[in-house]
């Protein structure tokens, strides 16, 4: 992250756009890595991320580009929210097949 590094360096003079434009470059990141594991979702997962996620092999390059731009926190706070709406959605879902409706 060279705009960590640069604002270390130069703690008063902070360019918001340069961080706003990393921000969206992690978003965008993020958002391409998800899609790729809901897409390959019927395969194998056999990759480990944090968190205790799982993905296919196939989201292995999209896996390296979100780590690559976004923040390390980040990355464990994203996996960490996919994991537990992924849970909550698997959930519901199964209190809907056990209503006998």
């Amino acid at each position: 992250m060279a705009t960590e590094a640069y604002a270390a360096r130069n703690p008063a003079e902070v360019h918001t756009d340069v961080l706003s434009n990393a921000r969206q470059a992690c978003y965008k990141a993020r958002d391409a890595f998800y899609a790729c594991v809901e897409k390959e979702s019927d395969k194998k997962q056999t990759e480990i991320a944090s968190k205790g996620l799982l993905y296919p092999a196939e989201c292995k390059a999209s896996r390296e580009e979100f780590v690559k731009h976004c923040r390390t926190s980040w990355v464990k706070h994203f996996d960490a929210l996919y994991c537990k709406n992924k849970s909550l959605k698997r959930l519901l879902d199964d209190k809907d097949s056990r209503k006998g409706v």
